[in-house]
């Protein structure tokens, strides 16, 4: 492992601007801290062999708040650097990429290095800007001053996604005018009842666009951006057709995102996805295009899964990419290097209440919901094996010829409900259990549809 900063969590010394992160740890939850049951609750933490070392992020936490701050998540991180004794050479820069054989060469500030597999978990942190006359000359998020250089500005603020309404949340003290501006209406996650959208931490300034505060919430391109002496006038035009709006400005941030910095790998054949030139990606994370390059961390965002419903992974944060990273590393293991994982077997008459242990307390189906599946398959020889936490779409696409699948899904409704997909001769059926207020599913209930969809398979 190499990284270009000098020590572990080395983003979270500049980023989230306003300090908290959204993702939270409950320090008391209804089971204990370090149990597998528990990294439901915990959305910080990693994920060690050792039991010492879990649920790290409880131990660091000052009680303020159950969402982190940008400071104990960096000690979070370079804690458990420390305690699991990585073996990382920091402060080593990689520069360039080649091929020599069977070999990747990545040519770092610290020399050559060679190896069979490489994995890139560079992040999703080099600013993006979209084509737009006049961005160019005003600052991006990661350039935002301190919050009371704004005080009493005219802000306007390209982009209406969490980052924009971060910032928006910390300038509302300060500035007099603050403007969020986007083609696009504004999706909160509280009414998408999912994480796609603005998070409910930043939705003050939503509020008081609704109740004319201060804030304006605008849906409109923007057709360029001009300096005008010591301010900027905007030009906009709104999204319904109704015309032109120019703003007149002290201050200007793009809060457009970020894409990952892949330095040459486009040239070795790596293709970029979507707005923010994510690479392509498998379901098991390698490059769609150069095969044996792999990725790592917050860029599994840019393998969706099959997006039940509209909503997409949570790879982009540590609870989901963290399960990903386990999937990962067994994948590596047996394609690359031929190590294979035992496949325990269950036992025919605890099929039934395992899967539905599985998706009422599994962390990784918790988290990765239509993204991650707990797998059975169906062996002539051993009888029924568990063969682990595997995507879902791979399942699907590519999957034993018989076996099941059971994963999470919520609808538009905000209804959370198993899912059981079986495979009979590799023709997959999907299986729909119904939902539980209390997100039981060890029920009469369930058992009685679990049998009903695994009879002929398991039973």
């Amino acid at each position: 492992m190499i990284s270009a900063d000098e020590s572990a969590g080395g983003m979270f010394r500049r980023w989230p601007f306003f300090q908290r992160l959204l993702s939270w740890t409950k320090p008391y939850a209804p089971f204990e801290r370090g149990s597998r049951e528990y990294e439901r609750y915990d959305w910080n933490s990693l994920l060690p062999e050792e039991a010492d070392n879990r649920a790290l992020m409880t131990t660091i936490m000052d009680g303020t708040s159950y969402y982190p701050s940008r400071p104990e998540m960096e000690r979070n991180l370079a804690t458990f650097a420390e305690r699991t004794k990585l073996a990382v050479r920091y402060g080593c820069r990689w520069t360039t990429t080649r091929r020599d054989d069977d070999r990747w060469v990545l040519e770092t500030t610290d020399g050559e290095y060679r190896c069979q597999v490489p994995i890139f978990a560079v992040g999703v942190s080099q600013p993006w800007r979209p084509a737009m006359p006049g961005i160019e000359d005003i600052p991006h998020y990661a350039d935002t001053r301190p919050a009371e250089t704004y005080a009493g500005k005219r802000v306007f603020i390209i982009g209406k996604e969490n980052s924009g309404f971060e910032l928006a949340t910390g300038f509302l003290q300060w500035a007099k005018q603050i403007v969020l501006a986007s083609p696009s209406a504004a999706k909160l996650s509280i009414n998408t009842r999912s994480l796609v959208g603005v998070r409910a931490r930043y939705v003050q300034p939503y509020e008081d666009h609704v109740l004319a505060g201060g804030v304006i919430v605008l849906d409109a391109s923007i057709e360029r951006i001009e300096r005008t002496g010591a301010a900027y006038r905007v030009h906009t035009r709104r999204s319904d057709g109704s015309g032109d709006l120019p703003f007149e400005v002290d201050d200007v941030i793009a809060a457009t995102g970020f894409t990952s910095p892949l330095l040459d790998l486009p040239r070795q054949g790596v293709a970029t996805v979507g707005r923010n030139h994510l690479p392509a990606q498998t379901p098991f994370w390698e490059s769609a295009s150069t095969p044996g390059v792999y990725f790592g961390g917050t860029i599994h965002q840019a393998s969706p899964g099959l997006r039940k419903h509209g909503i997409p992974s949570n790879s982009g944060g540590v609870n989901g990419h963290r399960y990903n990273g386990r999937i990962l590393a067994r994948r590596v293991a047996e394609k690359h290097f031929g190590i294979t994982v035992d496949k325990p077997v269950v036992a025919k008459a605890e099929v039934v209440s395992y899967l539905l242990r599985e998706v009422t307390s599994a962390p990784e189906l918790w988290h990765q919901k239509s993204y991650l599946a707990r797998v059975l398959i169906r062996d002539e020889k051993r009888g029924i094996l568990d063969d682990g936490i595997l995507p879902l779409q791979h399942f699907l696409d590519s999957g034993p010829a018989d076996a099941v699948a059971a994963t999470l899904e919520e609808n538009p409704a905000g209804d959370i409900y198993p899912v059981l997909y079986t495979r009979r001769g590799g023709v997959s059926t999907e299986h729909d259990l119904a939902p539980n207020p209390l997100h039981d599913f060890r029920t009469r209930e369930h058992e009685a549809a679990v049998v009903d969809a695994l009879t002929g398979l398991f039973l």
